[in-house]
């Protein structure tokens, strides 16, 4: 009877790591994608691909932080926070909201958009013309830079910096000089989009943000052309605001586990989602 109560026991068992490689296995094979690729169409001409979203998770978010640029990166959220006075630099842990490190930026200037290059990030300030350089890792501040006109979103193909100033133009920089090395105009049905506020890069497209509204916009970073757009409208629900909660603005993606991220200025959330193709 122990004999077989002990056979008994490790066909269990083995049914059930069976079962969990099972398991495992369409997990793996089923997993959708948080940002599905575009369908063929979007990706040559019209019609604009239209996006809606579901939540996969939340995470709490300093609700003070008036979110200008955010970044995924080791693991932590890097974050860009504005307002004169109250700008800075931060490393956050995902799932506390706890702040790690902090940079204060110079009262001066009111901080936008954040991007890293290997072992640097750079970030811009709003209507001042210049940037700062800090070392990732210590938030040392590195160097300065200038730049024309205003500062909104900033991300990074890995090799250029792309910036973008409130207009419908987004700039390509070259992350040693500054210098300006080619332009997009960034059009949805042949007219400009304007507005373009935080951005991210995202398999290969940016990501914007379109200012005072909960429309995020895919767009081809070599035509400018706005191939998809996501309606992220109700993701903050109407009980989690307050007197000073502000727009959406704040987009990040970490590439290694296909997880998109979603904030806005005085949220008290970051929301991971997943992108869903509206028929």
């Amino acid at each position: 009877m122990k004999n077989a109560n002990l056979v008994s026991r490790r066909g269990a068992l083995g049914l059930a790591a069976l079962l969990a490689l099972a398991a495992c296995g369409r997990s793996a094979a089923d997993k959708v994608p948080s940002v599905p690729p575009l369908p063929p169409s979007a990706q040559a001409s019209a019609p604009i691909a239209r996006y809606s979203y579901e939540v996969v998770a939340r995470w709490p978010h300093d609700p003070q932080a008036f979110t200008q640029g955010l970044v995924f990166r080791d693991g932590s959220f890097l974050e860009s926070t504005g307002l004169n006075g109250q700008s800075s630099l931060r490393e956050v842990d995902p799932k506390t909201g706890r702040i790690l490190k902090q940079a204060a930026v110079p009262a001066q200037f009111f901080a936008e958009g954040l991007a890293v290059i290997g072992d640097r990030a750079y970030q811009l300030t709003w209507r001042n013309g210049k940037g700062f350089v800090y070392d990732a890792a210590t938030f040392r501040l590195e160097r300065e830079f200038a730049y024309e006109g205003e500062g909104w979103g900033l991300a990074t193909d890995g090799h250029w910096l792309i910036l973008s100033d409130g207009t419908s133009r987004i700039r390509f920089l070259d992350p040693g000089t500054f210098r300006v090395v080619r332009t997009i105009d960034v059009t949805a049905d042949g007219k400009p989009v304007d507005r373009l506020n935080e951005l991210e890069w995202i398999n290969g497209e940016i990501f914007s943000n379109v200012w005072q509204t909960d429309r995020v916009v895919r767009i081809d970073p070599a035509t400018g052309r706005v191939r998809g757009e996501i309606d992220f409208s109700g993701l903050l629900p109407a009980a989690d605001r307050g007197p000073g909660t502000d727009v959406l603005n704040g987009i990040a993606y970490d590439a290694a586990n296909d997880r998109l991220f979603i904030t806005g200025k005085r949220w008290p959330e970051i929301f991971e989602v997943r992108l869903k193709l509206r028929p």
